[in-house]
């Protein structure tokens, strides 16, 4: 098997310990990068493969230090408040860098590393892995945005004896998909929308490939699991959850209990964006306890 050690991708957040993210303990690579304008996104700073600034206004002193020291006069000071240029802001961490940010309110999403780069902290949990059965997944985004960099990460791994896993939205054309996943021991696969018009208003895009994906995959015998993130009155309808569902069962001939999860709205990411320097989503409210259970009952019925 040949290596690529020296490849380059885009990488935003490595996680040790995940435990939702595949089987197992598990290393969890978060790329940059994604096909999907999704609304209701927990990773804003994934979508674009470029670096970005967050910057916590709330906790900032308006010091002034990181006017001096940014290359692109992306910083000023309005009516006693720092502001920021978002474009002019390149994202290159001039303002991050040691004593400038005296607050400690700016962070930089996203930084080129080698595969060995990333192989160096996901082999160091080498034991967890094999105690637990875990092992490394690939995230983002959506990892297929920076296909030689994830398929190279999985031949590591494997290479390695690692298991692995990849958390994709399918939205490629399968070729792609097709030249990641056959490194991948497991699929976590985006099911968001079964209707067209209904995928594209809510993400930016046809579901076309995404469901003509999915049936391959199951073709191909890959050990997939769909997930369906919530989002109140977009996909969470009984009708919704029903059609979801119904295609797991009728289309693809699995059993809807057993490889789909209902995951309930997280509104974790609602504040990225106030960081990022971007309009906010709709804010909603995560679904109660007894609706999920009736949604799950509909899984279970079909």
């Amino acid at each position: 098997m040949t290596l690529q050690n020296n490849l380059v991708g885009q990488v935003f957040n490595i996680q040790r310990y995940s435990t939702h993210d595949g089987p197992g303990i598990r290393t969890t690579v978060f790329l940059k990068g994604c096909p999907l304008n999704c609304k209701w996104c927990q990773n804003p700073e994934s979508q674009s493969m470029k670096p970005v600034l967050m910057f916590r206004a709330d906790e900032c002193t308006s010091c002034g230090r990181c006017i001096e020291e940014c290359p692109n006069g992306a910083n000023s000071i309005v009516d006693g408040q720092l502001v920021i240029d978002r474009e002019r802001c390149t994202g290159c961490g001039a303002c991050t860098k040691p004593g400038v940010c005296v607050a400690n309110t700016r962070k930089i999403e996203g930084k080129p590393m080698t595969v060995e780069e990333v192989m160096e902290q996901v082999t160091s949990d080498y034991n967890l892995y094999l105690n637990s059965g875990g092992g490394l997944t690939i995230s983002g985004g959506d990892c297929a945005v920076q296909p030689e960099f994830t398929a190279a990460l999985l031949k590591a791994a494997h290479n390695e004896g690692i298991n692995t896993c990849v958390e994709i939205t399918g939205a490629y054309p399968w070729e792609r998909v097709k030249d990641i996943t056959e490194h991948a021991d497991y699929v976590y696969y985006d099911l968001k929308c079964m209707d067209d018009a209904k995928h594209k208003e809510a993400t930016g895009a046809s579901n076309k490939h995404v469901l003509e994906n999915a049936k391959r995959l199951v073709e191909a015998n890959k050990q997939i699991q769909f997930r369906t993130p919530l989002i109140p009155g977009c996909n969470d309808s009984y009708e919704d959850v029903k059609a979801t569902a119904g295609f797991i069962r009728n289309e693809l001939g699995l059993s809807p209990i057993d490889h789909l999860e209902l995951l309930a709205y997280n509104n974790l990411g609602e504040e990225k964006y106030l960081r990022m320097g971007a309009d906010a989503p709709q804010r909603h409210k995560r679904q109660s306890d007894e609706y999920l259970d009736e949604l799950n009952e509909i899984v279970a019925s079909i």
